[in-house]
């Protein structure tokens, strides 16, 4: 069985050019056909099936942009990259919101160019569905508009090589998005590395991005590869990446526009391909305009955007959702399925979900947890409170215990007099006071660590620390 040898169409008005690219291409065994006008190109559009195109952006009747935007609409599985002149990344960017796939700067670097049709030409076509069934899917779960708007968003966005930035509320799903991005996209067969920046030390970030040699500091005893050379070839998702300090921001920003990388200690740059994904629950551009959060590095990274919307937005899918939790855990505890009654179903429409889709799956276990029955009702999706042995009163709701401060706590009486000294000493009675100022602002957050730290007026970051030195942090993210 012989293949279809590619076809690529190559439209640029300087003819030198084309025939350096049609010979450049025709070394991979690529077939090109070239165009020298913008209608001559929609023209051979019409009559031949182009596996992927080409476009100058200044041409003799018109913009490369109008061609982008053609192919996109009417043939949306043809990829097509845009050159351009003197590394101009604003119409760039453009060009990529339009709905190409990459950009070449001139001059052309052939092996650049080689690599891109590459690229564009095993750009898989996997269907949504199929691809989002061998990882956690139920983040996209849904019939209302805005899921389905979101997975043919999603569909569009994994064609390109377009930097992408994911906002939405926590336990939406920006890191099952990101992964179903880079699923879909023709990097698939390379790796996916995500990155929680709120989840690890300044001190350590330059190290854990970029990779450092052996000795360069006390503790590296070996050499070691940082996390975005080990996403070469595939997608770096960077989670919470308005965490990352100002001086970070600089360093990733070069790591990003030249796509070089230099591990602490060494002395020469390594080349690295890879495709941003970074996303976060913080307003950026609010950030930008306040001095937190570099320009230069929004303008590049928010190209392509996606919005999550919070669960309490989507509807009937809180239902359909709830059963489909409701079915994986039964399943999975290898028990009857239950079902809910319509009481219980009235219940779920009534919650505003702080938490999500996360919260939802939380309040779906606890109750199967505490249903005998193959019903659940009203009362088992409910928190129902006990106490643990300190005298905490608790409210439980799989996996997280949350702390309700009793009246009578040493928290009414904060400031001791002379006779009224703590037993326990001032440390420990001062470390007692911290953890249950913790519990309590966890509790009115229903376990929202983000939320949390900003009710208290501390980073995300510091939060974490806190919850690490009691014992009380957990392996979700947020």
């Amino acid at each position: 069985m012989t293949t279809r040898q590619p076809l690529v169409l190559l439209v640029d008005d300087e003819q030198d050019l084309c025939l350096l690219m049609q010979m450049s291409l025709s070394r991979m065994g690529i077939k090109t056909h070239m165009a020298h006008h913008l209608q001559q190109a929609k023209y051979f559009f019409n009559e031949y099936k182009y596996d992927a195109c080409i476009t100058d952006l200044n041409l003799p009747d018109g913009s490369g942009l109008d061609l982008v935007k053609h192919v996109s609409q009417h043939y949306p599985k043809t990829p097509i990259a845009v050159l351009t002149a003197y590394g101009n990344m604003e119409i760039a960017i453009a060009s990529l919101k339009a709905g190409a796939f990459d950009f070449v700067s001139k001059p052309i670097n052939q092996s650049h160019l080689q690599q891109l049709l590459q690229k564009a030409l095993h750009v898989p076509t996997i269907d949504l569905d199929v691809a989002t069934r061998p990882i956690e899917q139920s983040m996209l779960i849904g019939k209302s508009p805005i899921i389905c708007q979101l997975r043919e968003s999603i569909k569009k966005i994994a064609r390109s090589q377009a930097p992408v930035f994911i906002t939405g509320e926590s336990g939406t799903g920006k890191e099952v998005v990101a992964n179903l991005i880079h699923r879909l996209s023709n990097r698939s067969d390379s790796p996916f590395v995500a990155i929680n920046c709120g989840a690890i030390s300044e001190d350590l970030m330059e190290s854990e991005l970029f990779g450092h040699k052996k000795g360069c500091f006390s503790g590296a005893t070996q050499d070691k590869q940082g996390l975005i050379q080990s996403a070469n070839g595939g997608s770096l998702f960077l989670d919470e990446i308005a965490e990352l300090s100002l001086a970070m921001q600089a360093k990733l920003l070069r790591a990003v526009q030249e796509k070089k990388i230099r591990p602490l200690g060494s002395e020469t740059e390594v080349e690295v391909d890879f495709r941003i994904i970074s996303a976060s629950h913080q307003n950026i551009e609010a950030l930008v305009d306040q001095g937190k959060f570099r320009h230069d590095l929004f303008f590049r990274i928010h190209v392509m955007d996606v919005v999550l919307p919070p669960l309490r937005q989507r509807g009937q899918d809180i239902l359909i959702l709830a059963e489909h939790f409701i079915q994986l855990i039964c399943a999975e505890w290898q028990i009857s399925v239950k079902s809910l009654t319509d009481s219980a179903k009235k219940f779920l429409l009534e919650q505003h979900y702080s938490g999500n889709v996360r919260e939802l799956r939380n309040i779906i276990e606890k109750a199967i947890t505490m249903s005998d029955d193959i019903i659940l009702d009203i009362h088992h999706l409910q928190p129902a409170p006990h106490r643990n042995v300190s005298g905490i009163a608790f409210h439980r709701t799989a996996p997280y215990a949350s702390a309700v401060i009793p009246t009578q706590t040493p928290m009414t009486d904060p400031i001791h007099t002379a006779q009224n000294i703590p037993e326990e000493g001032l440390e420990q009675y001062l470390e007692k006071v911290e953890k249950e100022v913790l519990l309590s602002a966890l509790n009115q957050t229903h376990w929202n660590r983000t939320l949390a730290a900003k009710k208290l007026g501390m980073t995300f970051r510091s939060l974490r620390y806190r919850l690490k030195k009691f014992g009380l942090d957990t392996d979700d993210d947020e």
